[in-house]
């Protein structure tokens, strides 16, 4: 993404549009745009060859085909593909590289505060036709993506779930007591903030279904927000989408537990069952 962005500010730069862009590669405008917007892959005889047009020294170039070339490369999801469909790769590559990830949920708890038994059965019921080993595929997955919490240089996880995550019963109790654990456990860790909205608290800005919002270190890349249907998934970085779920993010937190309550609240829940 921050190598399509480059592309085009240097496009921009040297004053070409995209249909001379796209005669320097012999395609179509819309190939140009694509590499712009990340929506491809960068092929490396075509990047040189916009470099070349834009007016970029040797040095620069020879630059940023290595930067292409270290982005072309899969990431370590990438052996779960089988299991991982194209429309959420996107997400765990943003799940990967964020500073900060603030997430909305009012069904179930998040994927990366998921205990393996909760996960497992949430993704059978998901995935009602897949095989066992699709599903142990799947559970894999999600706790493999949990291990970026604990790197030293993890994002911080600031998470606000309605009650109704608290109540349903997934599994059974044993299951929801060992997941209830598992919260308690991470409203602790320091780069965890965890929020709950009691029922008590009435109607909501984010009533309309889950999502994230993901926040980058990288200067060129702008906040972005996943929300997820039934069939698929949309990503939104437009200034005023992005603040449109700030805000709603921002009175959800005012309607919930504070944070430092957070823990007493679970405990609570955790006694019920």
């Amino acid at each position: 993404m921050v190598l399509g962005m480059r592309l085009r500010d240097l496009r921009e730069k040297a004053g070409v549009n995209y249909d001379q862009a796209a005669r320097a590669l012999h395609v179509n405008q819309t190939t140009v745009r694509r590499m712009e917007k990340a929506e491809v892959g960068l092929k490396l005889p075509y990047v040189e060859k916009l470099l070349q047009t834009y007016g970029a020294d040797q040095e620069e170039i020879d630059s940023f085909l290595a930067l292409a070339e270290e982005a072309n490369r899969p990431g370590w999801w990438h052996r779960f593909r089988d299991v991982l469909p194209d429309w959420f790769s996107l997400y765990v590559s943003l799940e990967g590289a964020a500073s900060r990830i603030r997430a909305y949920e009012p069904h179930f708890v998040p994927g990366l505060l998921q205990t393996e038994d909760y996960a497992r059965t949430l993704l059978s019921i998901g995935f009602p036709h897949g095989s066992d080993r699709e599903l142990e595929r799947r559970v894999a997955l999600r706790m493999e993506r949990q291990e970026l919490l604990h790197r030293p240089n993890g994002p911080h996880l600031w998470v606000v779930m309605d009650e109704t995550v608290l109540r349903l019963a997934i599994g059974g109790p044993e299951v929801m007591r060992a997941q209830v654990d598992h919260l308690i456990e991470a409203a602790q860790r320091p780069n965890v903030t965890l929020q709950v909205v009691p029922f008590s608290a009435g109607p909501h800005p984010g009533m309309g279904g889950p999502f994230q919002l993901f926040r980058f270190q990288i200067p060129e890349l702008p906040d972005i927000v996943y929300a997820e249907g039934l069939t698929g998934a949309g990503y939104l970085d437009q200034r005023s989408d992005v603040v449109a779920y700030l805000e709603a993010l921002d009175r959800m937190g005012t309607q919930a537990t504070p944070a430092r309550r957070t823990e007493s609240f679970l405990r609570g829940i955790r006694k019920e069952l």
